[in-house]
């Protein structure tokens, strides 16, 4: 049997405990948190995977009962399950552990139906605060059904943080230059998902830019003064320089007193006692308006000064702040200059990363998270062998430095291309290895999360997405640079990126188009044949693979013709004329796709480029042109 987070201790007995048409749900009458959420969650498994309908009562435990109950031998988040031929009893130190407890049971009865061996389960997690960061403003800007979704499979796995990144994407009440051609999150979705993300024992913690990655608010012609660089609010959108630039001038006396605002108005929504100010790739800090001050007191001084303000900031509002260390970690004796109990996320993506950043925290005495990536960004599909390696790695790296927390991060570079639902593998190895420490091999809980997440009785759905990314070519990343650098002739140090593709000859480029393309139809054809083995609710994950397996196919062939221009090889027109229209009706259902989980969003960005490669393969703009 699968459990995923797996738990400490399972000790299988002799017997049965058989649910029947009399089976009742029993809150214990002492308990005063949330049992009736609990109850339900798992009347509804009961009623999914047994058949049977079971009452919910509050009161005192009768034979044959399901009986929820919080125990003073238990810690907070460690729970007990007996299950016993006379009755089945979940126990836990608070109303997180039971709900926790009740996961579990759900898992079991998803593979045993309505009647389960009897067995005891001891459980507690090894590191208490395992967050997952979802990037709500670089792309997708999801819809508050599917981001409660989201929180509804998070606790599935007992994930106990959320956080949404945002930079322009909330409705200030006073920056509207900033958002006015977004599809911005409001004060009452952030408000409703935190109240729901509170029945089920998640803490939403609020993650705002506010220093590096202020693309939006600096480009606003009412702002744009305050950017470190000079007439940022003039420059045409790029994906590559809302990436790199945009810092704030932190010299200006204005600055301050409008971030410090924004995060006052943000940070009220939230019941939370901690707020994420981000604080990272302050790449621009120094460069131009504030060059003089860099030179007396050296841009290192600059950004502690400046976090410092922020976090004694909130601090004195009862906030626990919480910034990237990518900075800090090259000098992390600054960490001695900042509040006390502030917390240092520490991240790195690599699949290989080194500990070194970590090791240098902790040695200064930093409070920290680890931080680790699903590895989407940028991708059609993630990057899922990518991350589950990183993800491992940075979460033995939390154990053994004794973290405080793990968050994993879901980032949506140049527009969250990848459906959000390709997170997902990513998003339960980081909620498995923080919660136990033990390694589970890449296969085995592959497989696992394939019969737990999707009902996939073959076991094969996370193999089969994870083989997806090894055939791309020519992907978005490429597409966005080639795109800013040939098209619109403003992306910045961007020639080196160029795949290795667009540096061979047309015939191996076809040849190697061919090959890639082939093996990623053979995958499309195994999920449809695997769909039947799926849950129901899970099917449609095959449609999401077979779109996302079309964009890598059509993308392979237009870094191709690409090569066949640059090279000054003869064009099939028909063949180019049809590559245009295949690569319109992808996006028109693409388009379908993004809008059944999100707002607009970047969606017309993305769109700009789609079109803009098509237009050229009909030459109605000078044919591609040359990245050299």
């Amino acid at each position: 049997m699968y459990l995923l987070p797996k738990p400490k201790s399972v000790v299988y007995r002799q017997g049965f405990y058989e649910i029947n048409w009399s089976t009742v749900v029993v809150i214990d009458e002492k308990m005063q948190e949330n049992g009736s959420v609990y109850a339900a969650i798992l009347q509804e498994s009961i009623r999914e995977y047994a058949g049977i309908e079971c009452a919910v009562v509050k009161g005192k435990k009768r034979a044959g009962d399901i009986f929820l109950t919080v125990i003073p031998e238990c810690q907070a988040q460690e729970y007990q399950i007996q299950v016993r031929e006379d009755g089945l009893t979940i126990a836990g130190g608070d109303g997180a552990a039971v709900l926790y407890g009740v996961r579990t049971l759900c898992q079991i009865l998803a593979q045993c139906g309505g009647v389960l061996q009897s067995m005891e389960i001891e459980d507690a997690p090894d590191i208490l605060y395992r967050g997952y960061f979802l990037d709500e403003t670089r792309g997708r800007v999801l819809t508050l059904p599917y981001l409660k979704k989201v929180v509804d499979r998070l606790s599935r796995y007992k994930i106990n943080q959320f956080q949404l990144y945002v930079e322009h994407t909330y409705l200030f009440r006073d920056l509207t230059e900033m958002w006015r051609d977004e599809t911005p999150l409001t004060a009452e979705d952030i408000l409703e998902l935190d109240a729901y993300c509170q029945k089920l024992h998640m803490e939403l913690v609020p993650a705002l830019a506010s220093f590096g990655h202020l693309y939006m608010l600096l480009s606003t012609r009412s702002y744009g003064e305050l950017c470190e660089r000079s007439d940022s609010w003039n420059a045409p959108f790029s994906f590559w320089d809302r990436m790199a630039q945009h810092t704030i001038n932190t010299t200006d006396e204005r600055a301050l007193p409008l971030i410090k605002g924004m995060i006052a108005e943000y940070g009220a929504l939230f019941t939370s006692d901690k707020f994420n100010i981000c604080a990272d790739e302050t790449f621009d800090l120094g460069c131009e308006k504030s060059h003089k001050m860099a030179e007396q007191q050296g841009r290192d001084a600059m950004y502690i000064q400046y976090v410092k303000e922020l976090c004694t900031f909130l601090k004195d509002c009862g906030k626990r702040a919480q910034f990237f260390g990518d900075i800090i970690c090259r000098k992390p004796e600054l960490i001695a200059q900042l509040p006390q109990d502030t917390l240092c996320l520490t991240w790195g993506y690599a699949p290989e990363q080194s500990v070194d950043a970590c090791h240098a925290m902790e040695q200064a005495g930093a409070k920290q998270y680890l931080c680790p990536g699903v590895g989407g960004w940028n991708q059609w599909v993630n990057l899922i062998e990518n991350s589950y390696q990183n993800i491992l790695r940075m979460c033995g790296y939390g154990h053994q430095y004794h973290a405080e927390g793990i968050l994993n991060t879901d980032w949506g570079d140049f527009g969250h291309i990848n459906h959000p639902e390709f997170s997902v593998p990513g998003m339960i190895y980081g909620a498995a290895f923080s919660w136990n420490k033990e390694e589970t091999a890449f296969d085995e809980i592959n497989r696992q999360i394939s019969l737990l997440e999707y009902g996939d009785r073959t076991e094969r759905t996370v193999e089969m997405m994870a083989n997806l990314s090894e055939h791309v070519l020519f992907g978005w990343r490429d597409a966005v640079v080639y795109y800013e650098t040939v098209g619109q002739k403003h992306a910045p140090d961007a020639d080196d990126q160029l795949p290795e593709l667009l540096l061979t000859d047309a015939e191996t480029a076809d040849k190697m188009v061919e090959k890639e393309n082939r093996a990623l139809q053979e995958l499309v054809t195994q999920m449809k044949r695997t769909a039947v083995s799926m849950s129901a609710q899970s099917r449609e994950l095959v449609g999401l693979v077979e779109l996302a397996a079309e964009a890598m196919k059509l993308w392979n062939q237009i870094g191709a013709a690409i090569v066949r221009e640059e090279r000054g090889k003869a064009w099939n027109q028909e063949a180019a004329f049809a590559l245009a229209g295949q690569l319109e009706r992808w996006f028109m259902a693409y388009k379908g796709q993004w809008r059944s989980v999100g707002r607009e969003g970047d969606l017309h960005h993305i769109a700009k480029i789609v079109f803009w490669y098509a237009d050229c393969l009909r030459r109605r703009k000078e044919r591609f042109g040359s990245a050299k």
